[in-house]
C-alpha cells in the first residue's frame, strides 16, 4: 500500500550485503566538509568542496563562488553573479542543424561580493550540514576561527543571505559601484535597505536586519568596497532588481530559506510532490523563491496564486525563473501507472499482441540471439557495459516468455541470465563493488586498482551511477517478473543499487538522499566528484528516463509500492522537464531560438548547453544518445511531434540509411514511435546486418516493439 508520503520511509537501513567490501578512503578528499553522514556527490554545491573550491555554485537564478582573493574584486568573500540572456555567447552555426553549436554564460563576473574585514589570505571555506537540497557555506579567517560569515544555500533562493555574528561586513564588487544609496525608510520594520547601481547598469538591493547591536551602517570606501562602521550581528541579503521586483523584495526581506522538506503523494494516476521550505530570519515573513518553468507549469492552484506577476529573472540554461511568495510549493503530475514491461503508447497503453506469423518470425530471431554466450557477454570490466548486456538479454527473454509464449525456451535462457546476474550479486565481477564511507556509496573498485579517475566513465568518482546501476535494476525487475521466487534472495543487492542512486530518506545512514535526481531541476545530474567551472552536467536524457523506469518496475516486482510510486512520479516529472530543457520541438519557448534547431541538448550543464557528446561529434551520436535504450517509457518522454520533427530535420529521405554501425538501429528503434510499420520493415529486412545493433540492443526487442505498436 502506498504511504501518505512516498518519500518518508527508507528502502532499507541496514549495511550493504556483506560480500560488498567496505573501506574508509576515497581518492577525492572531503575538503572542509562538516558532516558525519553521507554526502551528496552530484549536488549543486559540490564545487564548494572540490578542487580549488572556487568554481561556481549555480543556484538558479544566481551563481555564487568563493572569490578567494582573486578576480577583479580581489575579495576573500562570496561573489554573486547573475547573467542576462544578452550576455550569452553562442557557438558557430552548425551546417547540418542550422543552429548554434552551443551557448554558454560568462563566469567570473563578481557583480556583488559579501565579505568581512576579518577575511584574508588565511581564510578557509567550510561546507556544513549538506543535504539533498541545501548546504551552509562558511568563511573563516583561519582554520581555528569561528565562521566570520555564513551563507545558507538553497536552489531558487531570491536573496543571497549572509549571517554575521560579530564580524565587520564588507560589500565589494568587481564591476564597480556607480551609485550607493541608503534608503530613507526601512524596507519593513527592522530591515534597512541600500540600493547599488553598478557601472554595467545593473541594480542590486541590499537588506540588513540586525538581531542585536546596532543597525548596519555602510561607508563607501571606494568604487569597489563599502565597509560597515562596526561589528554586525544579523543578516545581510542581496538581490538583483530586474526593474519590477523592488516592492516584492521589500515585502519578503528578512526571511531566508535554510532547507527543503520533500513530500509526495500518489493517488491513482495523480502524483504530487511538495517542497516545504524551512526558514530563518524574521518570523511571520513570507518566503520569496524562484521557480523554474517546468515547476510553474505544474503548480497546483494554491501555489500558482503565489506567483508574483512580472517578477522574473533569467537563468543560465532553464529559461526565466518566476518569483513565488509562499512557504511551500505543490506540483501535480499525471503518472504512467499503467505502463508495464511491454511496448506502450500514451493514451493507448500496453501493446503486447502480435500476429501468429510475426510471433513465429520473432521467435526464430530470439532463438538465434539466445544462442550467444550470455555469461561471456556480460563479463566485462565495466559496470555500464555489463549492465547493458544484462538488460539486453532480459528483454529478449521477456519477449520470448510473455509476448511469444515460448516459456520452455525462455526458462532455459532465464537460468543462464540468473547465473550471469549472480556474478554481480556475489560481487565476483572483474572490478567488484565496494562501499566507501568517506562520501557514502557503492562504487566500482576500478579507479582504486588502476589509478585512473576516468575508469568505467568515472564510476568510482560517482559519475553516471543512475545509468550504470539503472540497467542492473531493470534487468533484475525483468528476472523477478519472470520468476517471483528470485526476488527475495536478491532483494538486498538490488535495493543497495537503488539506495545508492535514489535513496528517498535521511533515515538511511549509508547513502545520501537522491544522489542523482534533482527534484528542483526535474532531471538527474551525472557529474560526480570533479570540480567544473560550468557546474554539474548530464548527457543522456534517455538513460535518465531508463533509470526511473527501472526503479518503477523493480518497485512493482519487489512489492515496494512507495518505490514504484516514486518511479512513476519521476517519469512524469522527467517528461515535463526534459521537453523544456533537453528535447526541443519548434514551439519550445524556454531555450534560445538560436539553439532549438538542434532538437536535443547534447550535453546540458548548469551553465551551458553544448550540442555534442563526450565520445564524438557525429550527429547520430548526439541525437542518438538521447534515444537509447528503447523501452516502454520512451514514447512517454519522446512524444510523436518531437520524434517527427527530429526525424524530418536530420534522418528522413534515406539519411538514416547512411548511418553506420549500431546507431542505425537506434535511429530506427526511435522511429517506431511515429511509424512502427516502417521500423519493423527495416528490422525484418532479409539482408539485416547485425552490425546495426548497439551492444545493449537486440533484434528481438526491436522487432517485437515495432510489430506490437504497428499491430503486425
Amino acid at each position: 500500500m502506498v504511504s501518505p508520503n512516498i518519500f518518508a520511509d527508507p528502502i532499507a537501513t541496514g549495511a550493504p550485503p556483506s560480500n560488498i567490501g567496505s573501506r574508509k578512503d576515497h581518492p577525492v578528499v572531503r575538503q572542509g566538509v562538516i558532516s558525519n553522514g553521507p554526502i551528496g556527490t552530484n549536488k549543486f554545491y559540490a564545487n564548494m568542496f572540490l578542487g580549488s573550491q572556487t568554481s561556481p555554485t549555480f543556484l538558479f537564478p544566481y551563481s555564487v563562488a568563493w572569490a578567494k582573493g582573486k578576480g577583479s574584486s580581489a575579495s576573500w568573500g562570496l561573489s554573486i553573479s547573475h547573467i542576462e540572456a544578452s550576455q550569452r555567447v553562442f557557438g558557430n552555426t552548425d551546417q547540418v542543424t542550422g543552429a548554434s553549436s552551443y551557448y554558454l554564460n560568462p563566469i567570473g563576473i563578481q557583480s556583488m561580493v559579501i565579505s568581512a574585514q576579518e577575511l584574508n589570505s588565511s581564510t578557509i571555506l567550510t561546507t556544513d550540514s549538506p543535504t539533498a537540497y541545501s548546504a551552509k557555506v562558511q568563511l573563516r579567517a583561519n582554520a581555528a576561527a569561528a565562521p566570520a560569515v555564513e551563507f545558507p544555500l538553497v536552489q531558487g533562493q531570491a536573496f543571497i543571505t549572509a549571517i554575521y555574528n560579530g564580524a565587520v561586513p564588507l560589500i565589494q564588487t568587481g564591476v564597480f559601484f556607480k551609485t550607493v544609496t541608503k534608503s530613507s525608510k526601512e524596507a519593513r520594520s527592522g530591515v534597512n535597505k541600500y540600493k547599488f547601481q553598478l557601472q554595467d547598469g545593473t541594480k542590486w538591493l541590499l537588506y540588513a536586519h540586525n538581531t542585536s547591536g546596532t543597525a548596519l551602517d555602510l561607508q563607501v570606501i571606494n568604487d569597489s568596497t563599502a565597509k560597515a562602521k562596526g561589528q554586525f550581528y544579523g543578516t545581510i541579503q542581496i538581490a538583483k532588481d530586474p526593474g519590477t521586483a523592488e516592492a516584492t523584495y521589500d515585502a519578503a526581506s528578512g526571511a531566508y530559506p535554510t532547507g527543503v522538506e520533500l513530500s509526495g503523494t500518489a493517488n491513482g494516476a495523480t502524483g504530487t510532490y511538495t517542497f516545504t521550505f524551512t526558514k530563518g530570519g524574521l518570523p511571520g515573513t513570507p518566503l520569496l523563491m524562484f521557480a523554474l518553468p517546468h515547476q510553474v507549469s505544474s503548480f497546483d492552484d494554491g501555489t500558482r496564486a503565489a506567483v508574483q506577476s512580472g517578477v522574473g529573472l533569467q537563468t543560465t540554461t532553464k529559461g526565466i525563473a518566476a518569483a513565488v511568495l509562499a512557504d511551500s510549493w505543490t506540483m501535480v503530475e499525471s503518472m504512467p501507472v499503467d505502463m508495464s514491461f511491454y511496448p506502450w503508447l500514451p493514451g493507448v497503453g500496453n501493446k503486447a499482441a502480435m500476429s501468429n506469423n510475426t510471433r513465429a518470425y520473432v521467435r526464430t530471431i530470439a532463438q538465434q540471439e539466445l544462442s550467444q554466450d550470455i555469461l561471456a557477454q556480460t563479463d566485462q570490466n565495466s559496470v555500464y557495459f555489463s549492465g547493458k548486456a544484462l538488460a539486453k538479454f532480459a528483454n529478449i527473454i521477456l519477449v520470448l516468455n510473455d509476448m511469444i509464449g515460448d516459456k520452455d525456451l525462455a526458462q532455459t535462457s532465464l537460468t543462464q541470465l540468473k547465473t550471469a546476474f549472480a556474478r554481480f550479486a556475489e560481487n565476483k565481477q572483474q572490478y567488484p563493488l565496494v562501499y566507501e564511507s568517506a562520501w557514502g556509496g557503492v562504487v566500482s573498485t576500478a579507479s582504486y586498482v588502476t589509478g585512473n579517475d576516468g575508469a568505467d566513465f568515472g564510476n568510482t568518482y560517482y559519475n553516471d551511477h543512475h545509468f550504470h546501476y539503472g540497467y542492473f535494476i531493470y534487468a533484475a525487475a525483468v528476472i523477478g517478473h519472470l520468476d517471483p521466487s528470485w526476488v527475495k534472495p536478491n532483494r538486498d543487492y538490488v535495493n543497495t543499487l537503488v539506495r545508492d542512486v535514489a535513496n528517498p530518506s535521511a533515515k538511511d545512514s549509508y547513502f545520501p538522499v537522491h544522489r542523482a535526481f534533482d527534484w528542483y531541476h526535474g532531471h538527474s545530474w551525472a557529474h560526480g566528484l570533479y570540480e567544473t567551472a560550468d557546474g554539474k552536467d548530464q548527457e543522456s536524457s534517455s538513460e535518465d528516463v531508463m533509470h526511473a523506469f527501472a526503479i518503477k518496475m523493480w518497485g512493482q516486482v519487489s512489492g515496494d509500492s512507495n518505490m514504484a510510486a516514486r518511479g512513476n512520479l519521476q517519469l512524469a516529472v522527467l517528461k515535463r522537464a526534459l521537453n523544456s530543457y533537453y528535447l526541443y520541438t519548434s514551439s519550445n519557448t524556454v531555450q534560445p531560438p538560436q539553439f532549438i534547431g538542434n532538437k536535443v541538448a547534447g550535453i546540458l550543464f548548469e551553465n551551458k548547453i553544448d550540442h555534442t557528446t563526450y565520445f564524438g561529434a557525429n550527429l547520430e551520436y548526439i541525437q542518438g544518445i538521447h534515444m537509447l535504450p528503447l523501452l516502454p517509457c520512451t514514447p512517454l518522454v519522446r512524444g510523436s511531434q518531437f520524434v517527427a520533427e527530429e526525424w524530418n530535420a536530420f534522418f528522413s529521405n534515406g539519411r538514416a540509411d547512411q548511418v553506420a554501425g549500431g546507431w542505425r538501429g537506434i535511429l530506427y528503434g526511435n522511429y517506431a514511435t511515429i511509424d512502427p510499420a516502417a521500423a519493423y520493415a527495416f528490422f525484418s529486412r532479409p539482408d539485416f546486418d547485425a552490425g546495426w545493433l548497439d551492444g545493449g540492443a537486440s533484434l528481438t526487442w526491436y522487432l517485437a516493439y515495432s510489430a506490437a505498436l504497428a499491430g503486425l
